[in-house]
């Protein structure tokens, strides 16, 4: 965490010293609110996005800058909880999107993606799923149906229903995910990772153990070569192996996979 605050604390120098007077109100705003949100230090930077959105509504109603700033600001209320006042924000957003770039426009989609996260974060899900799969819809239609965008949509799709228990519908949309990345990456790349956990932990719930082991097993590997031994990922798929583990009633492996991952996270800290 020492570390964040100075990265943090360097990052501000080099901005507001180095090229400090070629920045405008808005873009120091920004800059501040994003490195307090990184420091996790939220009411900081809701009240330096919240003036940054102020800043932004003079620049005209389809200025990029005014939707940054609401997304910014949707953020870090979410973050907070605060879900009825970033929805407005998230809203407003995809309809500055759709009117100045047309409704099938990737921006849109992404847009329409960080509301459907908002409704899904409270459990509205029947809000979030057309919203998940009009975006799919609309990256399928401009980057094609292989693109790591689509991917990303498939992947959103399936989180949504895999937390209402609707395995069977999450199960084909975590492969075709996974399909698409193995095709557009490496074999090794940690994209290929992160789908290999989501199908993995998909099987899991279901007690589906000797399908989600050897898919646990290649994430972690993958994630080992790619990012190494101490990274945050790698304390993930060691967690999930671990619990897998204590499920088979294999605890000592399971007990030497946990503490590895604690360790990760402690220096993290």
């Amino acid at each position: 965490m020492k570390s964040k605050v100075l990265h943090g604390v360097l990052l501000i120098g080099l901005f507001f010293g180095s090229f400090g007077c070629g920045l405008s109100s808005w873009d120091k705003l920004t800059i501040t609110g994003t490195v307090a949100i990184q420091q996790r230090r939220y009411a900081d930077a809701e009240k330096s996005f919240s003036a940054a959105l102020e800043e932004a509504e003079k620049f005209g109603p389809e200025d990029t800058r005014l939707v940054q700033s609401l997304n910014n600001l949707a953020m870090v209320f979410a973050a907070q909880g605060k879900y009825g006042e970033a929805e407005p924000m998230y809203k407003r957003a995809v309809a500055i999107r759709e009117k100045a770039l047309g409704p099938d426009h990737p921006d849109v989609a992404a847009s329409l993606n960080s509301l459907a996260w908002l409704y899904g974060a409270q459990g509205k899900y029947g809000q979030a799923e057309p919203l998940y799969k009009r975006g799919l819809a609309i990256r399928e239609k401009v980057v094609g149906p292989e693109h790591p965008d689509v991917a990303a949509s498939l992947d959103s799709l399936a989180l949504l229903f895999a937390a209402q228990g609707k395995y069977t519908q999450a199960e084909p949309l975590y492969k075709r995910a996974l399909a698409i990345r193995e095709k557009a990456r490496r074999a090794d790349h940690p994209d290929v990772a992160q789908s290999l956990n989501y199908l993995a932990a998909l099987y899991y719930l279901q007690g589906k153990y000797a399908k989600a082991e050897p898919l646990y097993k290649r994430a972690l590997a993958i994630r080992e070569k790619a990012l190494g031994p101490e990274h945050p990922n790698v304390a993930t798929s060691l967690e999930g192996y671990a619990d897998l583990l204590r499920k088979t009633k294999r605890i000592a492996e399971a007990e030497r996979l946990a503490a590895r991952a604690k360790a990760i996270r402690a220096k993290q800290k």
